[in-house]
């Protein structure tokens, strides 16, 4: 067997389709089935210290402030407000809005509303002044936020083309501590992008670019439930 089989053949495991264990024989489906699967050794912390979910929030809020992506909080009544305010302080005239998105969240924004299509082009895209969206999960541990293009976050491209990303994040119920709590959460089937911080990179000579590969803003709002 080659090292190209056994690579396809634990991708297979991974994702759940049918294919042949790290052995070469035929295994049974996926994540649980596969008896090679089973074998790996799962001996890492799961999560590194005990926290309460204001802690995990807090934690999450730190990391991406030190990423350079803003940070704000709000509760549902202060979110239409808080989106508004953001897209006039960027001077936003358009704002991509994936269909899932709760309408209340953008109901006090004046700027015209681009609708997430399959038949944009990457130009169009581009035009494009800011994207509003939810997320599937958050790590505080690493400051991600996790996009699964789930109802409310749209298409992979459109968080990174356009140049302003501002995404949501319900806390603390989609705020999770560790990488591996995240992973047990996740499908892996869904086509995830996992962002920390604004898209940047840098020369040989450690000069900062950013917005190279996504979004050069990123604004996370971490929404709070509301005392009524």
């Amino acid at each position: 067997m080659s090292s190209r089989d056994r690579i396809l053949a634990r991708i297979r495991r991974a994702v759940g389709e049918r294919g042949p264990d790290a052995e070469g024989e035929p295994g049974a489906s996926g994540r649980a089935g596969a008896p090679g699967y089973a074998r790996i050794p799962r001996d890492y912390l799961r999560v590194h210290g005990v926290r309460t979910p204001q802690e995990s929030a807090d934690l999450l809020a730190a990391h991406l402030a030190e990423y350079r992506a803003a940070v704000h909080r709000t509760d549902r009544h202060g979110l239409p407000a808080l989106l508004a305010g953001l897209l006039d302080a960027r001077g936003a005239r358009t704002v991509l809005v994936p269909p899932g998105l709760p309408p209340s969240w953008l109901s006090r924004a004046g700027q015209a509303r681009v609708a997430d299509r399959a038949a944009s082009t990457a130009r169009e895209l581009d035009a494009v002044d800011s994207v509003v969206t939810g997320c599937a999960l958050a790590v505080a541990e690493t400051g991600s936020i996790v996009l699964d293009a789930g109802p409310g976050q749209g298409r992979r491209r459109i968080t990174l083309i356009p140049d302003h990303h501002v995404c949501v994040v319900r806390a603390p119920e989609q705020v999770v501590d560790s990488v591996p709590l995240a992973l047990a959460l996740l499908d892996p089937a869904r086509p995830l992008t996992w962002i920390s911080g604004p898209s940047a990179t840098s020369d040989i000579e450690l000069d900062r670019v950013e917005g190279v590969h996504g979004p050069r803003t990123l604004e996370v709002v971490l929404l709070t439930a509301a005392e009524d």
